[in-house]
C-alpha cells in the first residue's frame, strides 16, 4: 500500500512540475500582519499541541491497558485518538515555526502533499466517525446481537474502511488542484495549504476544479454525515421507548461524548468546504481554520475523559495501581536499608 501511494504522488509530482507555471513555492501569511503577537501566540499554539498529544496518546494508553475498554467502541476511540494527533502534527509543527520565523515558504509540492495529508485525515475522521455511531446504533437497539454484529472481523474491517476509503480519491483531487495555473501572487492568506486560499491564487478557469471539490466534499463530508444523522434517529427513537426515565438517561450518556464531537467537528467542516466560494473571507476562514485544525483536537480528549465514566473510572485503577506500586517499591526500599544496617551493627 505504502509503495503504491508513493507511485501515485511521483505521478502527482510529474504533473504539477509539467505544468507552466511560474509559481515554485507559496508564501504561508499567517499572521504577518501582526508580528507582535508572534511570541504570544507560538506559546499558545505550543501549549494546544502539547494539550492534543498528550490528552490523546493518554486516551490511547488507557484504553489498551485497561481489559474492560478492549471493546469495539474503545478501538475506534483509539482511533480517532490516533488520527487526531496525525492531524494536528500535519499543520501545527509548520504554524509554529512560522511564527517565530522569517522564511514563511513552503515548497510547491511540500504544500501539495500538506493538503492532501489534511484532506485525507478529515475525510477519515468523517467516516469514523459515522463508523462510531453506527457502533452505539448497534449496542442500542441490538444489545443482544451486538457482540455478533460488532465482532473483531467487522470492527476492524470498518476502521480499515474508514483510512482506505479516501486514500487515492483524493490523490486525483489534489493533482487537479495543483496542475491549475498559478501565474499571479504566491502568498496564501492562511496558515496552512487548505483549499479555499490555495484555489484563490489559480488563474484561469477553475469552474470545473470548484464543481470536483464540490462533489468529493459532498462525498466526504455530507455523505457520512447523514449516516450519522440516521444512525442517531434510530438511537433516539429506541431511547425513548424504554420505560424508565433512568434507563434512558443512562442509555443516552453512552452516546454524548460522540454526538459533541460530531457538532464540533462538522459545524466547522460544513461552514468551511460547503460553503459558496463568493461567501469565504481570509479572517473568517483563518477562524474556522483554528478551530478544527487546534481547538477539535485538543478537545476531543478532554470531552472522552470528562463525560465518560469508564474512561475516568481506568484513569483512577492506573493511577491507584501506580501509586501501589510506587508505594511497595519504597516499602522495599525501606527493607532493604534496614536489613543492610542491621547486618553493618553485627
Amino acid at each position: 500500500m505504502i509503495r503504491g501511494m508513493e507511485q501515485h504522488m511521483e505521478c502527482i509530482r510529474g504533473m504539477i512540475t509539467g505544468n507552466h507555471t511560474s509559481v515554485t513555492h507559496f508564501i504561508l501569511l499567517g499572521f504577518a500582519d501582526h508580528p507582535e503577537l508572534s511570541w504570544g501566540l507560538f506559546v499558545v499554539f505550543l501549549s494546544c499541541y502539547l494539550i492534543a498529544l498528550t490528552g490523546n496518546l493518554l486516551i490511547i494508553f488507557v484504553t489498551l491497558a485497561d481489559a474492560a475498554l478492549r471493546t469495539p467502541m474503545y478501538f475506534f476511540l483509539r482511533n480517532l485518538s490516533f488520527l487526531e494527533i496525525s492531524y494536528t502534527s500535519v499543520t501545527l509543527p509548520k504554524i509554529l515555526a512560522n511564527l517565530v520565523s522569517e522564511d514563511r515558504t513552503i515548497s510547491f509540492l511540500g504544500c501539495a502533499m500538506q493538503m492532501y495529508f489534511l484532506l485525507f485525515l478529515g475525510g477519515t475522521e468523517c467516516y469514523l466517525l459515522a463508523v462510531m455511531a453506527y457502533d452505539r446504533y448497534v449496542a442500542i437497539c441490538h444489545p443482544l446481537r451486538y457482540p455478533v454484529l460488532m465482532n473483531r472481523r467487522v470492527y476492524t474491517g470498518l476502521a480499515a474502511a474508514s483510512w482506505l476509503t479516501n486514500l487515492l480519491v483524493l490523490m486525483g483531487h489534489i493533482a487537479a488542484i495543483f496542475t491549475l495555473p498559478f501565474c499571479g501572487s504566491n502568498e496564501i492568506n492562511h496558515f496552512f495549504c487548505d483549499v479555499p486560499p490555495v484555489m484563490k491564487l489559480a488563474c484561469g478557469d477553475t469552474h470545473r476544479t470548484e464543481i470536483a471539490i464540490l462533489l468529493v466534499a459532498l462525498f466526504f463530508v455530507l455523505l457520512p454525515f447523514m449516516l450519522i444523522l440516521a444512525s442517531y434517529a434510530r438511537i433516539i427513537s429506541t431511547i425513548l421507548k424504554m420505560p424508565s426515565a433512568e434507563g434512558r438517561q443512562k442509555t443516552f450518556s453512552t452516546c454524548s461524548s460522540h454526538l459533541l464531537v460530531v457538532t464540533l467537528f462538522y459545524g466547522t467542516a460544513c461552514t468551511m468546504y460547503l460553503k459558496p466560494k463568493s461567501s469565504h473571507s481570509p479572517n473568517s476562514d483563518k477562524l474556522i481554520a483554528l478551530l478544527y485544525s487546534v481547538v477539535t483536537p485538543m478537545l476531543n480528549p478532554i470531552i472522552y475523559s470528562l463525560r465518560n465514566k469508564e474512561v475516568t473510572g481506568a484513569l483512577r485503577r492506573l493511577t491507584e495501581k501506580n501509586v501501589l506500586r510506587h508505594q511497595d517499591f519504597l516499602l522495599h526500599l525501606w527493607r532493604l536499608c534496614y536489613f543492610c544496617k542491621f547486618r553493618k551493627a553485627l
